[in-house]
């Protein structure tokens, strides 16, 4: 099975000092800023207030509330701490080799800098490298902790190793630019590498343009800050409006000689980008990539449950995009397709089946041996089938 699937959230690519590092974050957090027992009794509710304020009484919130003291630590301590458990499970399993030494990299709408955070855990072999983080975020009071959230698992983990000891430039080789401003403002040099996670998710909210002017609004921002040869991550939640605009950002920077990386087995059209059924033949889906969160820290799922935000499915959409000739280019491989859901039950053929993507576009994988395939696998040995899903008219493959 390994020379066949390729898993998207395989947490057996996580290292033993992330893992611990995540099992145990609300005390990395305690230690920078204490609680008392008051204060962590009011946590819950403080953290279903600012979930409020994030989703659907969003029209109310305060454009700087990352700046108030209560909403910052309930987020730190509850939505950082899920955002590092679903960013460092995927940072596990992608490839970021492209990165060396001496790289300078923007981390845009950085906050307590969780991409930053997500990225030391997840990749042992980059902490031996000297990287510039320009960490940009219109609060101060943000990049402050996240510098000293950062500091402190850094320290933990440098090398590879669990530390106890307090960090220092000796062992930390990453170095910290915090840039109070936003996406548009400039930096003093190009980066070889961008990164953007939730993001556009609320810069979007204050939109009302079509999709597409924005995309190609948001990319022209984003190309002054690249190098010639660069990688850009952007990852945003996994519904629909997002995954179509992570979907539509893709095709702009595939027209100015970038690649697609990760997820994508192909170059071509994206064959679930969110637009409706029946327009221009789209299949209706959108890509987004999902896993259970059963085996995510006890103590976070407890405190979910104490805020009555119980979540059972860590899900996201995304897309890694590189230019330059060392650009890892997908395989374009006919027989390889990215599982992209959960398990479908097919009556009418008494089978498992899952939709997918595939370098001819929207495909059915029917399964057709004794293993479990998951939301985001890529398989490479998929046999296509001469025939077409009657419901969805999608491609059939046979895994």
């Amino acid at each position: 099975m390994s020379q066949t699937i390729q898993r998207l959230f395989d947490t057996k690519n996580i290292p033993q000092d992330a893992l611990w590092t995540l099992e145990n974050f609300d005390k990395v957090i305690q230690d920078i800023i204490p609680a008392n027992s008051k204060q962590e009794s009011a946590l819950p509710k403080q953290i279903r207030d600012l979930s409020h304020q994030m989703t659907d009484e969003r029209e109310r919130r305060r454009k700087g509330y990352m700046n108030e003291k209560t909403a910052l630590v309930a987020y730190a301590r509850y939505f950082m701490w899920w955002n590092l458990v679903r960013l460092t499970r995927l940072f596990s399993n992608l490839d970021f080799s492209f990165l060396r030494d001496g790289d300078i990299c923007l981390d845009i709408g950085s906050g307590p800098l969780t991409v930053i955070c997500a990225l030391w855990l997840s990749q042992p072999e980059l902490r031996k490298k000297n990287l510039v983080w320009h960490a940009m975020d219109i609060s101060r009071q943000a990049l402050n902790l996240g510098e000293e959230i950062f500091l402190s698992i850094a320290a933990k983990s440098a090398n590879g190793k669990t530390r106890g000891e307090s960090a220092n430039e000796e062992i930390i080789p990453w170095k910290i630019v915090r840039v109070k401003d936003s996406l548009g403002s400039a930096i003093r040099q190009k980066a070889a590498f961008v990164s953007c996670a939730n993001v556009f998710n609320e810069i979007l909210q204050n939109e009302s343009a079509p999709p597409d002017s924005l995309a190609k609004k948001y990319s022209n921002a984003l190309f002054p800050y690249l190098q010639e040869n660069a990688s850009v991550l952007l990852i945003e939640p996994g519904v629909p409006a997002s995954a179509r605009f992570v979907s539509l950002m893709r095709d702009a920077f595939l027209r100015n000689g970038f690649f697609a990386s990760a997820p994508c087995p192909h170059q071509g059209r994206c064959p679930m980008d969110g637009r409706r059924a029946g327009k221009s033949g789209a299949s209706g889906k959108w890509c987004n990539f999902a896993f259970e969160t059963a085996d995510a820290p006890k103590r976070l799922l407890s405190l979910s449950e104490k805020s009555r935000l119980p979540k059972e499915r860590a899900v996201l959409s995304f897309v890694l995009m590189q230019r330059g000739a060392d650009a890892p280019k997908a395989t374009e491989n006919q027989e390889s397709i990215r599982i992209v859901s959960d398990t479908i039950h097919l009556a009418q053929k008494g089978m498992r089946g899952h939709y997918a993507c595939a370098r001819k576009g929207f495909s059915l994988a029917l399964c057709t041996r004794d293993f479990k395939v998951k939301s985001g696998d890529l398989i490479c040995d998929a046999k296509e089938k001469s025939e077409r899903d009657e419901k969805t008219n999608a491609l059939i493959f046979e895994i």
